[in-house]
């Protein structure tokens, strides 16, 4: 089997539409009919519904956790905005930083482990766990994830759902692109 992977040279905000392009063309190809987008601030959310819009492809928004910064970032009437055109936006606590939480060191060692794979590798993990917790994505079900090093989308992957608690059914079928 062969596939096709692109490598961006750097990570960064400036390949979000690439790399939205990119998952788009695969989930087209592929028939998957999910993608789960990590948003901080909103505009990666924005720029995907606008791609997807029209392709029968529902997003699966996840935010940045309430209370990770002082103030939230992901604005309210995009939440809004964005369930009218069908899709959904999950705000949850990121398994990777739940240390103290479960008392060990795990998720946070997880998190580093991924991390080797770039930090959008490590995001698109942690949003496919956070939406099939939510049941938003299924178990078995593949779906594209897209994320980010910092600001926008650098990285999309291919990915399995399963949950936090069947976390070893969870696989990473393919990379569509991520920075080296």
């Amino acid at each position: 089997m062969e596939a096709k992977v692109v490598y961006f040279e750097q990570p960064g905000e400036e390949h979000t539409d690439e790399t939205l392009r990119l998952a788009l063309e695969w989930a087209r190809a592929h028939d998957v009919k999910k993608m789960v987008v990590a948003s901080t601030r909103g505009n990666v959310a924005r720029t995907a519904a606008e791609r997807v819009a029209g392709t029968g492809i529902q997003l699966i928004v996840v935010p940045i956790q309430y209370g990770y910064f002082e103030v939230n970032r992901f604005p309210r009437d995009l939440v809004s905005a964005l369930e009218a055109q069908g899709h959904k936006v999950h705000f949850a606590t990121m398994p990777f930083h739940t240390e103290d939480l479960y008392g060990s060191n795990a998720p946070k060692a997880m998190a580093n482990l991924l991390r080797i794979f770039g930090q959008g590798t490590k995001v698109c993990v942690e949003i496919a766990l956070m939406a099939a917790d939510a049941g938003l994505v299924g178990m078995g079900e593949r779906v594209i994830t897209v994320a980010g090093t910092g600001r926008g989308a650098d990285t999309a992957l291919v990915i399995t759902g399963a949950t936090t608690h069947n976390l070893r059914d969870m696989r990473v079928n393919e990379i569509i692109c991520r920075p080296i």
